[in-house]
């Protein structure tokens, strides 16, 4: 499964989270950090589910993005 994932950049905080798994998120000193550790925050966050006998929601987030033209 593919999950979209959030990263957002403010000041010196970096920060991940994913839609479909609320309560799945991370932060980071960096992109690369935050990247990695939202990974491992999504393998943790799904192996919970899991053991809890949670269904594991499919993945519905879409992504777009909008063009700004000024």
């Amino acid at each position: 499964m593919k999950y979209a994932i959030v990263i957002e950049h403010e000041g010196n905080a970096w920060g991940a989270y994913i839609p479909d798994l609320p309560g799945c998120i991370a932060t980071g000193k960096n992109e690369v950090e935050v990247r990695r550790c939202i990974q491992e925050a999504l393998a943790i966050h799904l192996k919970s589910m899991k053991e809890d006998g949670d269904e594991i929601p499919e993945p519905s987030t879409q992504v777009e993005y909008a063009i700004a033209d000024f």
